[in-house]
């Protein structure tokens, strides 16, 4: 699998487009990780965990980091379902697979400067994307403004203090700790998380974390190859309440909800101008339709448009 590690967002003015993100067009993320490459444990355990946390209807989710949509059927409760992500070509692959269904609606652009409008979504799920953030804070508080008061947040990191980096610190044969609250960077923009510093930061950006799961304890090669996936998710999701009290996993997913007296906004699934905020100027709702491919910022008059299907807000026309 091939990534870019993208210094600056082309088009975009906030101090937000200098943080750095990992970027995966032209990637063959979806054959090169995920299909055909013994995973299906993963995906398995990974939908389960998200049946649990996840309510099962609503009026508007977006995923953030979809990808090409693999967890796309989990949504079939939801009126509209925004997959966003900062690669265009896993985006297009997306498209292929859930554009013939008019409730799903695709967002490029930087979860930085992320352009969906306040409080615009009652759901939010972003799995298998916090271990690439260079700036968490900053993401959450994005992710927070997005979601309405009331609304459900279900948020995965990869966890530093799982049993395999335990067992190697242990034996000597990794530098840092697990114990230790700050996150590490083993790879470049490829991080693990404390749960302790992970709950913290989730309470600085206005969540509350209603149930926390460990997930994924049985990823190991060799037991992958004897037993079915589908068993070794059933035997998991037995763990994953008494694991999650003191996470030793190597994923960690969160159930949050907002805190604060911030107003609930209605959710309005077919108004497009309902959903966007403009990243150039953090303008909420100010976008005008020129037609049905062009959308314009009355404060910057900055403008955006769809391409291939994709609403493409990493840089303006």
């Amino acid at each position: 699998m091939t990534t870019t590690v993208s210094k600056t967002v082309s088009g975009q003015t906030s101090s937000a487009s200098s943080i750095p993100v990992i970027d995966y067009e032209g990637s063959g993320y979806r054959t090169d990780f995920w299909e055909g490459q013994g995973r299906d444990y993963e995906d398995a355990v990974e939908r389960l965990a998200l049946k649990r946390l996840l309510p099962p209807n609503g009026r508007r989710l977006a995923e953030i980091g979809a990808g090409f949509g693999r967890l796309g059927d989990l949504y079939a409760g939801y009126a509209q379902v925004v997959l966003f992500d900062y690669s265009r070509t896993l985006l297009q692959e997306a498209v292929a697979r859930w554009g013939h269904d008019p409730r799903f609606v695709f967002v490029a652009g930087n979860v930085y400067q992320l352009p969906l409008a306040r409080a615009s979504l009652d759901a939010l799920v972003m799995v298998r994307v916090m271990h690439h953030l260079a700036d968490v804070p900053a993401a959450l508080l994005q992710l927070r403004r997005a979601l309405q008061e009331r609304g459900t947040g279900v948020l995965e990191y990869a966890n530093k203090r799982n049993l395999k980096a335990i067992g190697r610190w242990f034996l000597g044969r990794q530098r840092w700790s697990p114990w230790t609250l700050e996150p590490v960077e083993f790879v470049e923009l490829n991080f693990d998380f404390h749960p302790v510093w992970m709950r913290r930061r989730c309470a600085e950006a206005g969540f509350a974390i209603q149930e926390q799961l460990a997930v994924s304890h049985f990823r190991l090669p060799w037991l992958k190859r004897r037993v079915s996936a589908a068993r070794l998710a059933r035997w998991d999701s037995r763990l994953f309440a008494l694991g999650g009290k003191v996470p030793l996993s190597p994923s960690v997913f969160l159930r949050v909800r907002p805190t604060g007296d911030s107003p609930a906004a209605e959710v309005v699934p077919g108004d497009i101008r309902d959903l966007f905020a403009c990243p150039v100027c953090s303008g909420d709702r100010t976008f005008v339709l020129l037609d049905d491919r062009h959308v314009s910022c009355r404060e910057c008059t900055s403008r955006f448009m769809q391409r291939d299907g994709i609403w493409d807000f990493k840089e303006s026309v």
